[in-house]
């Protein structure tokens, strides 16, 4: 089929405060805000931005565990959001899911085996030969030993336990898999082994990842493109290495020079990016990162930004930055690293 794997238009979802069915002018939670965006077939697109910004409301709106406000979700071009009960329980069968927390995502009263092969066997029924032959596979692919597939989650490790959660997401052999802070609950040696294995299995299958996460270190290492996120609104929409050579939005460039840099003798030029994250209940006029943002004026404090298109594939929403020479590269808050007296 022709087009992307995965197409999202103008994804909004809004959770109301109020309780009363007759009750007027109910405030709401603007968790997401016209989100737009696309992945193709064995590519890896990570969303990322501050706590609260919206990153796991969207990974659960693709997956439709929440119905979105407005908005639409093409798997393959068919919208998930009209699909009835049955269809979109077979649907499932093209997105997986690998959650944030490697213990509470597990069934602690299922064994290994059972874990892995759930999935399979809510579509069709397996023979206890052929469970065994499905979790030993699956086992092999992410690096843990078939013997294994008897024990309870209890029995292993943060990492192991993740990996089960992989192969678990792999039993139906999807399209697309959501990995939400797959990683951030682990340990960085055990993250490393996860991320390689995710792109092991990248180049084996031909899996697309929507890769949520607040780790830019993780993002520059998996991802081909990059969708930074602000209070609800995608701010910046990029190829992986373009944006962190060269990114174009005031927010994108704060992010980035809060990453840690595993240089002791570098010395890094703080943004002058001040105070806190507005509340999404009553988000402010305009952009809604002007508050903060150094380089604001006035049509900031009026307008909405939209997401346009810009040279390299590059979608920026910010009214100051129209035109990418005029972006800053790294070294305008890097300073060359200094010599041991």
């Amino acid at each position: 089929m022709n087009g992307p794997l995965l197409k999202v238009e103008n994804l909004t979802k809004h959770y109301p405060l109020g309780a009363g069915l007759l009750e007027k002018n109910v405030p709401v939670v603007r968790a997401v805000e016209d989100v737009s965006f696309s992945v193709e077939a064995g590519e890896t697109l990570c969303i990322v931005g501050e706590s609260g910004c919206g990153k796991s409301t969207v990974a659960r709106l693709l997956m439709r565990l929440v119905d979105p406000t407005c908005g639409r979700v093409l798997m393959n071009g068919i919208d998930l959001a009209r699909l009835k009960t049955h269809e979109l329980r077979a649907s499932r069968r093209r997105m997986q899911m690998v959650f944030q927390d490697p213990y509470s995502s597990l069934n602690p009263r299922l064994t290994a085996g059972q874990i892995i092969t759930e999935p399979v066997e809510n579509f069709e029924r397996l023979s206890r030969k052929q469970r065994n032959a499905l979790a030993a596979d699956l086992l092999r692919k992410v690096g843990m030993r078939p013997e294994i597939m008897h024990r309870f989650p209890s029995e292993f490790s943060g990492g192991q336990r993740q990996r089960l959660g992989i192969a678990r997401a792999l039993a139906l052999q999807p399209s697309l898999i959501i990995a939400d802070e797959a990683v951030s609950a682990l340990d960085v040696s055990v993250q490393a082994q996860i991320l390689n294995l995710l792109l092991d299995l990248q180049q084996q299958i031909g899996i697309a990842f929507v890769f949520i996460s607040h780790d830019l270190g993780v993002v520059e290492h998996i991802g081909h493109r990059v969708a930074v996120m602000y209070l609800g609104r995608i701010v910046e929409l990029a190829p992986c290495e373009a944006l962190f050579a060269k990114p174009a939005h005031p927010y994108t460039e704060a992010l980035i020079a809060a990453a840690p840099v595993p240089d002791p003798t570098r010395i890094r030029l703080e943004l002058s990016v001040e105070g806190e994250v507005p509340s999404p209940i009553n988000p402010p006029g305009g952009c809604a990162f002007h508050p903060r943002c150094p380089l604001a004026v006035e049509r900031c404090r009026i307008e909405i930004p939209p997401l346009v298109p810009m040279r390299g594939g590059r979608s920026v929403a910010c009214h100051v930055r129209s035109d990418l020479d005029h972006t800053p590269t790294r070294s305008a808050w890097t300073l060359p690293p200094t010599k041991a007296s």
